[in-house]
């Protein structure tokens, strides 16, 4: 008997059957435009032998007007038709099915041929879309058809036709970017044309038995959006026009409401897609954040849908499903919703991967084979680097032994997950702990490792992270005075007002951390009030009237940085706006271009400019130093003063604002090189 009837049961679609309810839903990996179609199929064959019912490919462009940016993969010609068909009979070999999402991005473009229904601009692309004639019209919608037959002869098992995100087809539904006064603007009825067009015509082209998902944008959350009627009204249109299944979309990329990021509540979105349930007939898929066995099984039991759609999570970890039904979920690498390695790479230009696993998307470049000798390897540092070393060291079956200083292993996670809405990193650290358990490492923790101690080993790995840099400030050793470390780790006391040195990733963590009592990523409601997200049934698009009415802050905070430019700037590039704006409703004063001349009893003195015009008291009863860090190499220079090579990874190699993302890739290619 599984833990999860509902999520393993099969999926009859009439014409074929998947064998559970888990669609891998399409991500933008940037794999397809290089051009390595070996790479792409084993990318995707590699979740079809985990389990996954169903796959979504990366958005594929109709044209060149609708890509989503210069040399983005598109569905035109023959030679595409030849490359996809090597990605689905990978996937068809290792027992999967998977479809191709058509998507036309509108004027979300990256390019000045983008078209739109109307010529207006949007905030996310420095490009005018082009206003699209009748004759365009019909050129999109026969590309659309084109796509879909051509993703047909390359033996997909059907498409999905993206709708939502903001994207070419939601332009056109809605009032916010349709502005025409044609057949295909104006009245609902008009502005719903193009969807149904699309849908009706490929199943007319590809026959009964395709695959056809239509992505339905179920809450817009973006003003002059969609209302839950219109919503109902177009996905039973779409039904009958030959979608076989429907998928969720939630959000425009424009709209100001975080909606995949790891603050945003799992399984936020669910009951959005549940007042769909029982108005159309065809299956229904949910998604965003659904990122652990139990949280899909208990979506699927409480009839919020037909179907989970889990992306980022098949980043993580390929064999999500097949380890769920292994009766195995404690193993599961979890996706912790960080976009550090996924969203931000993509919207970068970037290669996609996945902080938790670096393996991802690079699984023909990155291979842990068996070592041919193994070897007696010392890993000191049991924080992201020195665990992500230690476990692909051993599953290549060399003999380590893993030391940490501390009583617990996760360095610098244990921190992190403190953080109100960053509890996900919780699961990161116990998934460490499980792995270890059963991967034959020795582990000494509590044991402040010296040179001494490593003579003997094959091979020495010393990731050994940071410390807090001194900002030498006169005062800093005051009674007022605290370390990050001091807050997030050992939970100091600290007062009402709060002045915190440094506005780096560290310093927002903090502030975050002092401003909340109650996380809102753990209370569904009260994060859809400081965010303003209601019931699209009573609001237009899910806004609410009042807009985002956040809790009170239990702290008045004042973040400082010597800088001139915008806090936060270095933050990641999807979520660094979710941070500033969770600060800016919380009331953090911010204040850049300061010198610090001292601290005493009264708080935190600062000056402006290289003149130090301007002496200004920022009141404090606390005053807390995030002032960056520096590569803890005490141990790296003793080895070397005794002649012991050692490899060097993470922090103790490069202080970089606690980043996990690149200390687990480094000590995953290290051990795959070992």
């Amino acid at each position: 008997m599984t833990e999860y009837p509902h999520l393993l049961a099969p999926l009859d679609l009439g014409f074929t059957t998947l064998k559970n309810r888990v669609l891998m839903g399409s991500m933008h990996t940037g794999l397809e435009e290089t051009g390595d179609w070996n790479r792409v199929a084993e990318f995707y064959a590699e979740r079809a032998r985990g389990g996954v019912a169903l796959m979504v490919t990366g958005g594929i462009g109709p044209n060149l007007e609708g890509s989503v940016a210069p040399g983005a993969a598109m569905m035109t010609t023959d030679k595409d038709v030849a490359n996809h068909a090597i990605v689905t009979d990978r996937v068809h070999r290792a027992g999967g099915k998977i479809a191709m999402q058509i998507l036309h991005a509108g004027r979300y473009a990256f390019g000045p041929k983008c078209v739109a229904p109307s010529p207006v601009k949007s905030p996310i692309s420095p490009f005018p879309p082009n206003e699209l004639d009748e004759e365009g019209i019909e050129k999109q919608i026969a590309d659309f058809v084109q796509a879909a037959v051509l993703a047909q002869q390359a033996g997909y098992d059907g498409v999905e036709v993206m709708g939502s995100e903001g994207y070419f087809i939601n332009q056109f539904l809605v009032t916010h970017t349709n502005k025409r006064s044609d057949r295909w603007g104006g009245s609902y009825e008009n502005r719903m044309r193009l969807p149904i067009e699309i849908v009706r015509r490929t199943r007319q082209a590809v026959g009964p038995d395709f695959i056809i998902i239509y992505r339905l944008s179920m809450i817009d959350l973006v003003p002059d959006g969609s209302t839950h009627d219109e919503v109902v009204q177009l996905a039973q249109e779409i039904e009958k026009a030959g979608a076989t299944i429907l998928n969720t979309g939630i959000g425009w990329h424009e709209a100001r409401i975080p909606t995949i990021a790891t603050s945003v509540p799992r399984a936020a979105f669910a009951w959005v897609t549940k007042k769909l349930m029982g108005k159309v007939s065809v299956p229904l898929i949910t998604s965003n954040r659904i990122n652990t066995p139990p949280v899909a099984e208990q979506v699927l039991a409480e009839g919020c849908a037909d179907m989970v759609s889990m992306a980022r999570p098949m980043l993580a970890d390929s064999h999500f499903v097949a380890k769920a039904a292994a009766g195995a979920a404690a193993t599961i690498a979890p996706c912790i919703a960080c976009n550090q390695a996924c969203l931000d790479h993509t919207f970068g230009g970037k290669l996609t991967s996945c902080l938790v696993n670096p393996r991802a998307c690079n699984e023909t470049e990155l291979v842990l084979e068996k070592a041919a000798t193994p070897k007696t390897v010392a890993v000191v540092g049991a924080g992201p680097a020195g665990l992500s070393a230690a476990l692909a060291a051993a599953e290549r079956g060399h003999k380590v032994t893993l030391f940490d200083k501390a009583d617990e292993i996760g360095g610098q996670l244990n921190m992190a997950k403190q953080v109100p809405g960053k509890e996900e990193f919780r699961g990161l650290v116990d998934w460490y702990k499980t792995m270890l358990a059963t991967s034959g490492i020795t582990v000494e923790l509590g044991h402040a490792v010296t040179a001494d101690d490593l003579t003997g080993f094959d091979e020495v790995v010393i990731a050994t992270g940071v410390t807090p840099r001194d900002p030498q400030i006169p005062g800093e050793d005051g009674a007022n005075v605290l370390s990050y470390i001091e807050v997030l780790r050992d939970k100091a006391p600290v007062g009402q007002s709060v002045a915190v040195i440094g506005a780096g990733g560290i310093g927002f963590d903090v502030s975050e951390f002092l401003l909340e009592d109650h996380s809102p990523a753990t209370d569904l409601p009260a994060w859809m009030k400081e965010w303003g997200v209601t019931d699209p049934a009573e609001h237009r698009a899910g806004l609410a009237p009042d807009g985002p009415q956040p809790a009170a802050p239990t702290r008045q905070v004042t973040l400082l940085q010597r800088k001139k430019q915008a806090h936060g700037k270095g933050l990641g590039k999807t979520t660094g706006w979710i941070h500033r704006a969770t600060l800016k409703m919380k009331n953090v004063n911010f204040i850049g271009g300061v010198n610090y001349e001292k601290i005493d009893a009264d708080g935190l003195h600062v000056s402006f400019g290289e003149a130090r015009e301007n002496p200004t008291l920022i009141t404090a009863d606390t005053v807390v130093l995030c002032a960056g860090q520096m590569s803890d190499r005490s141990l790296a220079d003793a080895l070397a003063a005794k002649g012991i090579a050692a490899h060097v990874i993470g922090g103790a190699d490069v202080a970089a604002e606690l980043d996990a993302k690149r200390a687990i890739d480094q000590g995953t290619r290290l051990a795959a090189a070992l």
